[in-house]
């Protein structure tokens, strides 16, 4: 099996690996690049627990081949926090108890940090669909949107 060497930023930092032929940008994530926030839910993008923002779009890992990445530009979960300081958004998670399992949690996180570059003041109608692709099985919504609408909120303060 042939192997294809990538380069392309990922959380801000410029990253080479080999990719298997075929190989999914969450196989590649989790195996060669070592970021194991992305969580394989489906694998066929149907949970959202592998999502990650490329390019500015959210965008499912498991339905992504590792080479298309080529020169390209990713934010992964990890890529949220700022050294040890959290994102204000896993920390609103943290104190809005909009965890449980975890399994979900790192594909909310980047979709609403997704949604939250594009539109700082959303609705709660908005966040919902926003986050729609993601499947959670353990909280209910209800804590991971009041969560999500808070950070919007600490966020515009700081603005």
């Amino acid at each position: 099996m042939s192997r294809t060497h990538v380069t392309c930023t990922i959380n801000g930092d410029e990253v080479e690996f080999l990719a298997f032929d075929g190989q999914t940008l969450l196989d590649a994530l989790r195996d060669e690049v070592q970021l194991i926030g992305v969580k394989e839910g489906c694998s066929t993008g149907d949970c959202g627990a592998c999502s990650v923002i490329l390019d500015d779009m959210l965008t499912c890992s498991c339905l992504v081949f590792a080479p298309e990445v080529e020169g390209r530009s990713l934010t992964t979960v990890e890529g949220l926090a700022e050294g040890d300081q959290l994102h204000p958004l896993q920390q609103s998670f943290l104190e809005g108890a909009a965890l449980q399992c975890g399994i979900c949690t790192p594909g909310f996180l980047v979709a609403a940090k997704s949604l939250l570059d594009k539109n700082p003041d959303p609705t709660e109608e908005e966040v919902r669909y926003a986050v729609a692709g993601n499947l959670c099985r353990c909280t209910g919504y209800d804590k991971i949107v009041r969560s999500i609408l808070s950070a919007a909120a600490d966020i515009r303060e700081t603005m």
